[in-house]
């Protein structure tokens, strides 16, 4: 039976079953998590009643997750106070946010910034401004904060019952696989300093600067899986490494991802440290919720939560926002509106959205996800091998592995732990993905994942002491063949209107913190004019 198989024979025997399987320790309480489907749904089903109160603002921004809070804290520097966030959750964030234990920070998603190169102006400058980033934003090699550089050992896999260092498996390896994985490296290496025919960079971050040349951009036709076999890479370790890295980033199989977008995870980033070597990312105990919180402070009280958008007009002199706020609607008037929710969404709302537009928006494809959080109250058996790492990941599991929360503050000596568990629902369709999310009792979860942890952690179970499950149906664009280039995503990120500016990392195709920044700041500065 394939670990796949495995994982979800133990996910559906758990529901069957109800508790955990004979002789293994009761299952750790905690709490099935996820994006509001409440609201959304009353969203899918319409009706919205007549608004009870008019409140009026410069820039209304639809959206709290990283574009939404990006495009505020522009606006917040170049002196406008005029704007409100609206956020469906009870929180903004996004992907971003984290949770909070008696004992440690934790993330709910995104856990990790790369070293941002100079054209990445806007991630630099917000570390600069939040002190991570030392001295001059635009300098070649800056200094940076190191509490934020992730600590020493970044990163292991487990293979064969044994740990190793780094990402890629090394060990009994055939030598004609290790000449693979040198060949692979130095195309990378190479890539990452290639130029197409317009003189700019083929792969950059934000992906809005990489190369127009039509050659290197008719790369986005191919799957990356099929990129490797026509460039002679076969090695099967070199295949699970670029099928992870699309699973972790994009949430899709290799398979299924547009080979641009595969060789822009290796050969987009550029960025170094004056005090750290490039690989090194920037990290925090919960995640990327310090860089959350860093865009939302300058927005402050101008957030509201718990707001659905359901309904957009537009008239001559202001664009109109209906927004279900408890039981009640609010209309919101503003000159101009910021839409920095999902793409898919704004068809739902906006009734004069023209159809080319509302087609492409609707063709997204979109990868469902699931995070866990199990808080430990001590540290489990290790096997053998590479010692704890922050970035744990499992080569032959249907997982992406853990990250620990602690691992930054490695020299704290603390009773315990927070494990946060990554799963990227890609080996089944996103619709049936987002159905087995939304239909599976948190106990099955935690069944599945407990299952695949105490591979690696004999005595897990005994140490858990909480097991928090978040399902995420929406949690990213996929970037399949044909999708970056292919028309509808160049249409919506060419959007122009005189009240209504788009601001998502869709509008790139594929979910990246600098992706999603970046479009944020884009739509502040068509606001501005």
């Amino acid at each position: 039976m394939t670990s796949r198989r495995a994982f979800l024979a133990t996910v559906g025997a758990a529901a069957l079953a109800g508790c955990a399987p004979a002789g293994k320790a009761a299952l750790p309480p905690g709490e099935l998590l996820g994006t509001n489907h409440t609201l959304g749904h009353r969203l899918r089903d319409g009706g919205l009643p007549p608004a009870s109160e008019t409140r009026r603002t410069g820039v209304l921004i639809v959206g709290g997750g990283i574009s939404g809070l990006a495009a505020g804290w522009w606006l917040a520097r170049q002196g406008r106070d005029d704007f409100t966030i609206l956020e469906m959750e009870v929180e903004p964030g996004g992907n971003s946010r984290g949770g909070q234990s008696p004992l440690v920070a934790y993330p709910w998603g995104a856990h990790y910034l790369p070293l941002p190169g100079t054209e990445a102006e806007y991630v630099r400058t917000l570390l600069a401004e939040l002190g991570v980033l030392q001295g001059d934003p635009a300098a070649l090699r800056p200094t940076y904060d190191e509490r934020y550089l992730c600590a020493m050992p970044q990163e292991r896999i487990y293979r064969n019952g044994l740990w190793e260092e780094g990402l890629l498996p090394q060990r009994g390896l055939s030598v004609e696989e290790r000449g693979q994985q040198q060949r692979f490296h130095a195309r990378m290496a190479e890539l990452k300093q290639a130029r197409g025919g317009d003189g700019r960079r083929l792969f950059a971050i934000p992906m809005a600067l990489s190369s127009r040349d039509a050659t290197w951009r008719a790369l986005d036709r191919l799957s990356f899986r099929q990129w490797l076999l026509d460039n002679g890479f076969t090695a099967p370790t070199l295949h699970w490494l670029a099928n992870y890295a699309c699973r972790d980033d994009y949430g899709t199989d290799y398979a299924q991802t547009s080979a641009w977008a595969g060789l822009h995870y290796f050969a987009s980033r550029q960025g170094e440290a004056a005090n750290a070597a490039p690989d090194t990312v920037l990290t925090a105990p919960d995640g990327n919720a310090w860089l959350a919180r860093g865009l939302a402070a300058a927005a402050g009280e101008r957030i509201v939560c718990g707001a659905l958008v359901g309904r957009l007009e537009e008239s001559k002199a202001a664009i109109t926002a209906d927004v279900l706020i408890g039981e009640r609607v609010v209309r919101y008037e503003a000159r101009q509106l910021v839409w920095a929710a999902p793409l898919f969404v704004l068809p739902r709302v906006w009734a004069a959205m023209p159809g080319e537009l509302r087609t492409a928006a609707l063709a997204g494809d979109y990868a469902p996800w699931l995070t866990a959080n199990l808080h430990l109250a001590g540290w489990p058996e290790e096997r053998y091998g590479a010692p704890p790492a922050w970035d744990n990941v499992f080569y032959d599991s249907p997982g992406l592995g853990y990250v620990t929360a602690t691992h930054q503050l490695i020299r704290r000596h603390l009773p315990g732990t927070v494990f946060t568990y990554y799963r990227a629902l890609h080996d089944v369709t996103p619709a049936e993905g987002r159905r087995l999310l939304r239909d599976t009792p948190r106990m099955a979860w935690a069944e599945g994942i407990l299952s695949e942890l105490e591979r690696v952690h004999p005595d897990i179970r005994q140490r858990v002491t909480r097991l928090d499950v978040f399902r995420n149906g929406h949690a990213m664009r996929r970037p399949v063949p044909g999708s970056l280039f292919g028309g509808g995503r160049a249409l919506l990120a060419g959007f122009r209107h005189p009240r209504l500016k788009l601001a998502h990392a869709d509008l790139s195709g594929f979910s990246l913190f600098e992706e999603a920044q970046y479009r944020g700041v884009l739509a502040a500065q068509a606001c501005l004019g």
